[in-house]
């Protein structure tokens, strides 16, 4: 199992959250992370130029997005887009694309949130054939009609992983797309649901076996202070839990909310828990730090104590 960290934007003025992830990602990879995983926040940083930051001041670790919402461009865009970070990156960037939520996509964007599973197998179309380029695209579906020619190429095959949480969903992404990025995920939903669909599905066409994504909340605290850590994952990360795509995904698992899923504790039970995920399947941990405390020096203490030490677990996950 390969294993990545979580940098976003968070909070912060602009000018700071800029410099924080550069550090955040220069850290990662002297740490010998494997992957970066970089959420798209909707009311924040954009993903793939947070990539093309971090590709210039990086060498080896690869850079992925968690995900871009497909509905907030077109799929001509956000393959030029894509092509851009990826040609800065020097072929690292793994592209992480998904429908997102109703609460995104309607509420924010009032876009139409409509059959996502059917719009997102029509966005592919037109995607996959932008990101194989260069070349003309011509694409007439149902959602979109493109003559479109497009003069950058891939540096290398760009890795296209879908957020897919229920059946339909896990199909399209077994048959068309690379692998899944999963939130709101518990070990048992990923062995029981994720694993044998996407696999399946993938195997029916002829696909290699796909690449799970798990992303995690982790917080290095004493086996005390583990429901603390459980508290503030669900303060701070509950935004999760008003979606019925992930109310429906917990419902796969034992985890009931964000905090249940939070991988906390001392060394031992932190990989005790990065190893239920490596055994339930999962080919990438992304793990999104979480440190505890009552003032900002706590945690900022906290954060550095937490990556300090799961740096030093990874080389026992290899």
């Amino acid at each position: 199992m390969r294993v990545g960290v979580m940098i976003g934007p968070e909070r912060g003025d602009s000018a700071r959250k800029a410099g924080r992830m550069v550090k955040d990602i220069e850290w990662a990879e002297s740490a010998g992370m494997d992957t970066a995983w970089i959420p798209q926040v909707p009311t924040d940083f954009d993903a793939l130029i947070t990539v093309t930051m971090m590709g210039m001041r990086t060498s080896t670790i690869e850079l992925g997005t968690a995900v871009v919402p497909l509905q907030a461009q077109h799929p001509i865009a956000l393959a030029r887009q894509a092509l851009s970070a990826q040609a800065v990156a020097e072929g690292r960037l793994a592209l992480g694309v998904g429908p997102s939520h109703h609460w995104i996509v309607q509420d924010m964007l009032g876009l139409p949130y409509e059959r996502p599973a059917r719009f997102t197998r029509d966005y592919l179309d037109v995607l996959d054939q932008a990101l194989s380029g260069p070349g003309q695209v011509d694409v007439e579906n149902d959602s979109f009609t493109v003559h479109n020619p497009l003069e950058l190429g891939p540096v290398r095959k760009v890795p296209v992983l879908l957020a897919a949480l229920g059946p339909v969903m896990l199909n399209l992404a077994g048959e068309r797309a690379d692998g899944t990025v999963l939130w709101m995920a518990d070990h048992r939903a990923i062995a029981e649901h994720i694993v044998p669909r996407i696999t399946k599905a993938a195997d029916n066409v002829g696909r290699p076996a796909p690449r799970v994504v798990a992303g995690l909340p982790v917080c290095l605290c004493r086996p005390s202070e583990v429901d603390v850590a459980r508290e503030r994952a669900n303060r701070i990360l509950a935004e999760a839990e008003y979606s019925p795509n992930y109310q429906r995904l917990l419902e796969q698992g034992e985890a009931r909310n964000v905090g249940d899923l939070c991988v906390a504790g001392d060394e031992e039970a932190i990989l005790e828990q990065f190893r239920r995920y490596a055994d339930a399947g999962v080919t990438d941990l992304s793990m999104r730090l979480l440190p505890i405390g009552d003032t900002r020096d706590e945690l900022v203490a906290s954060k550095y104590r937490t990556r300090e030490v799961v740096a030093e677990l990874v080389k026992e996950l290899r």
